[in-house]
């Protein structure tokens, strides 16, 4: 199998289960119906350890965006295998989106909630906010990617590697999840979002891709920014892209804050 294929495939797994646990929770007639919140990060936490365990030997398992360009930022993945890696990432996402679909198949006509659905495919925010919305996203995956660096740090026995990294998202998800869902991961959530658009699901409602956006952008800036902490703080190295990740963070933060400041203003006009 190539490094491609093994992303595809890893990226497949970590949907097929972290979708299908929330699916399971989500919709009705499911006797797994209102698992709620430990439930689903707990295997969420599970769904990364499968897909690590499937293709670790093979691709690295990244499968996340977030986590190649990290790496590719680091030193440890080579730039020319960045797009390729993400481009394999969509497409197992997307795929393992679509099996969760026609494994639920007859649970998305017994289900009236349209948000309910969606969140089976993409997250979405506790509170719409733009600016803490994007902050929460890049908090939880420079957690992350921070946490993987840490790990890879550190020499474990043969095998044990990827629990770790499972017991990561657990702890996230646990800890700073509950603002947005913890998407943590661009291809995790726009992928199936893409599936939820496409698929013929009854009552589905809206994709909301306008909330798209912030769990590409803020996971992306919040690994980014985990790769050169970690090379500076750890190893003190200031690599020669600390400072332009830096300034985009700071930039698309502002934007954000702005943003959010004119949507406050909006909605204060149409309550007076």
């Amino acid at each position: 199998m190539s490094a491609f294929m093994g992303e595809v495939v890893g990226t497949m797994i970590l949907i097929i289960f972290g979708g299908g646990v929330v699916a399971g929770a989500n919709l009705k007639k499911a006797f797994s119906n209102g698992g709620g919140w430990i439930v689903i990060t707990l295997a969420w936490g599970l769904a990364v350890t499968m897909g690590a365990f499937a293709v670790g030997s093979i691709s690295g398992a990244h499968l996340n965006p977030a986590v190649t360009i990290a790496l590719a930022i680091t030193g440890d993945f080579a730039w020319n295998q960045v797009l390729p890696y993400i481009l394999a990432q969509m497409i197992g996402a997307f795929l393992g989106a679509c099996i969760v679909y026609l494994h639920y198949l007859p649970h998305w006509g017994a289900t009236k909630d349209a948000e309910a659905k969606l969140a089976v495919f993409s997250t979405g925010p506790a509170i719409p906010h733009t600016f803490g919305n994007i902050l929460s996203e890049l908090i939880g995956t420079f957690m992350l990617v921070l946490g993987l660096l840490f790990i890879g740090a550190n020499s474990f026995a043969e095998g044990l590697n990827p629990l770790a990294v499972g017991l990561l998202i657990v702890v996230i998800g646990m800890s700073l999840g509950g603002t947005t869902g913890y998407a943590i991961n661009p291809a995790r959530d726009l992928g199936p979002r893409i599936a939820h658009f496409v698929l013929p699901i009854a009552g589905k409602g809206s994709s909301n891709f306008r909330y798209a956006w912030i769990p590409v952008v803020g996971p992306i800036l919040g690994g980014s920014l985990a790769a050169v902490f970690y090379t500076y703080i750890f190893k003190g190295v200031v690599l020669s892209s600390f400072w332009i990740v830096i300034a985009i963070t700071v930039i698309v933060l502002l934007l954000a804050f702005f943003k959010t400041k004119g949507e406050s203003k909006s909605i204060g006009k149409k309550v007076a």
